[in-house]
């Protein structure tokens, strides 16, 4: 599994773009995973967000 990301709560700061150890977040409109196998569930993104628009199933 991969963390959840809340599209319409998301800001598009882009504060979890670089959280990402894998590189796996890109925030063009909004926050979005390249590859959700590649995700480690390792939590930075989700401490990263502001708003709490990411979150770990």
């Amino acid at each position: 599994m991969a963390v959840q990301i809340d599209g319409d709560a998301c800001i598009s700061c882009g504060a979890c773009e670089p959280a990402c150890p894998v590189g796996i977040i890109e925030v063009p409109d909004t926050a979005t995973l390249t590859s959700e196998d590649d995700c480690t569930e390792c939590g930075s993104c989700v401490s990263a967000c502001p708003v709490g628009a990411i979150t770990l199933p």
